[in-house]
């Protein structure tokens, strides 16, 4: 794309943006959001209040979800145990994961799905 093109594109978006910001500016709801975020500031500045603090009066619910990651510790939910019984030995199995070499060798033996269906 020549410079010019590429110009003269920039300067298009340029003034529909332009537009745009005209149309909002005249938004009379636009207007009444301006108004009461500035009452809103001045009376927590008279208050002394932080948006936390507002936020924590108006939903508690919200400021228990906004834990900060590095305090919040993570505990991952414990693997059920999972008991297998071949039908055709009798031997059980007692397993957290698909990890356990006596299971790998029954799937592969007896395919995949079979096996799934021995889980008690």
């Amino acid at each position: 794309m020549s410079k010019i093109a590429e110009f003269k594109a920039l300067e298009a978006q340029l003034a529909e943006q332009m537009r745009q910001l005209d149309a909002m500016k005249n938004d009379d709801g636009l207007k009444r959001e301006i108004e009461f975020e500035g009452k809103l500031r001045a009376l927590m500045a008279e208050y002394n209040v932080a948006l936390p603090a507002i936020i924590g009066l108006l939903d508690p619910s919200a400021r228990r979800s906004t834990a900060k990651p590095a305090e919040a510790k993570l505990v991952r939910k414990a693997r059920a145990v999972k008991r297998y019984k071949n039908p055709h030995t009798g031997e059980v199995i007692e397993t957290k994961g698909g990890n356990h070499k006596l299971l790998k060798e029954w799937k592969t033996e007896h395919g995949s799905s079979e096996v799934e269906s021995w889980l008690q």
